[in-house]
């Protein structure tokens, strides 16, 4: 994410708790990949979670990043 959209998040996630929730679910997915890749091996059930996860970490952020988006231009 961009330094500005970060800005944003910082600022509007109080006011927000939507964005707070994708943030916070952003970073728990964050955090469950790096398990994954700190494996030599993954096993292919590993794997297609490692899959998932991307998948919902990469619609998550869209969805964030069109948030504050919407929200900053709201509040401009």
């Amino acid at each position: 994410m961009e330094r500005k959209e970060m800005e944003l998040l910082e600022k509007l996630a109080p006011t927000h708790p939507d964005l707070k929730t994708l943030w916070d679910e952003h970073i728990l997915y964050e955090k469950q990949l790096e398990k994954f890749e700190n494996k030599n091996y993954l096993t292919p059930t590993e794997d297609q979670q490692a899959r998932q996860l991307k998948k919902m970490k990469l619609d998550g952020k869209t969805k964030l990043v069109a948030l504050i988006r919407e929200y900053a231009g709201k509040e401009a």
